[in-house]
């Protein structure tokens, strides 16, 4: 029992961790002047051939063992070729704070989806933590919320989450089977497919700060982050590292107010602190199971 729980709590320990790089590529993804699927491709890119060369040097078996396995992780990296696209869409039409916020809104569907695919219970918890983090999104939310770019952003930032809502089910069954770097080459090794001729077609120019940018978002916020995060759902459910990863919504804010000079709203804040209050609440919840 005591190995068990050391081990969930390992696994909140890196769901968190996991959390706070993905914060990063918000702000990140703002130093690079391209297009939204641009900016996804390159990273997924960049952040496969990482994978790819340490399963290699590392001798990692990474054959499937069905056909029904090798669909869903296809699936799945095109659903993760979609979410970020559509992240990076919504950061650039509004804002990081306006594409993070909207984003985190995801364990929403997860807490409707989740007991439908795995035929289980709806958790009083689970509900509560999800309507007070989506009382956290509208908090947020200017008043003016559908003036300028907000309402596009918002729009982008909410498909964005649904498909990591999807991504973070698929993965629960595949990190139940598999290493977490398998997990993770299959999906970005997809998604740089399905993205590769936006990136091949594009005709703009790569600075050196745009090609830096990209190299951190595929080695430090992609390879690294999602790897930690496929592997911590062996031990958290979906709908628990779904409310928890709503803090990347606060890390975003944050990065933006030190790295881009984004200073937060007294909404943005109280909204922000509602949302760490809930995630840190998940994080208790689930590392006692």
């Amino acid at each position: 029992m005591k190995t068990e729980q050391t081990g969930t709590a390992r696994s909140v320990a890196a769901l968190n961790l996991a959390v706070l790089l993905f914060g990063l590529a918000a702000v990140i993804g703002r130093f690079v002047q391209a297009p939204s699927v641009v900016i996804a491709g390159g990273r997924v890119i960049c952040s496969a051939a990482v994978l790819l060369a340490l399963s290699l040097l590392s001798r990692t078996p990474l054959r499937l063992a069905n056909k029904r396995d090798l669909g869903l992780a296809v699936f799945v990296g095109l659903v993760l070729a979609l979410h970020w696209t559509t992240f990076f869409q919504a950061i650039q039409v509004s804002s990081v704070a306006m594409g993070t916020i909207t984003f985190s809104a995801f364990p929403l569907f997860l807490t409707v989806l989740e007991p439908l695919v795995f035929r289980e219970r709806l958790r009083l918890e689970g509900v509560l933590e999800a309507i007070a983090l989506l009382a956290g999104v509208m908090i947020t939310l200017p008043p003016d919320g559908l003036g300028s770019g907000a309402a596009a952003g918002a729009a982008w930032g909410m498909l964005s989450g649904l498909a990591y809502a999807v991504l973070s089910l698929a993965n629960r069954h595949l990190s139940a089977r598999y290493p977490a770097q398998v997990v993770c080459l299959y999906e970005q090794g997809t998604a740089a497919v399905a993205l590769l001729p936006a990136v091949l077609l594009w005709r703009g120019e790569w600075t050196m700060v745009g090609l830096c940018s990209i190299g951190v978002l595929g080695v430090v916020c992609t390879a690294l982050a999602h790897s930690l995060y496929v592997a911590a759902q062996r031990r958290v459910s979906a709908q628990a590292a779904g409310v928890v990863s709503g803090m990347e919504t606060v890390y975003g804010i944050l990065y933006a107010l030190v790295l881009l000079g984004e200073a937060p709203t007294g909404r943005e804040l109280a909204g922000g602190t509602l949302i760490l209050g809930v995630s840190f609440v998940a994080s208790l919840r689930a590392g006692r199971r």
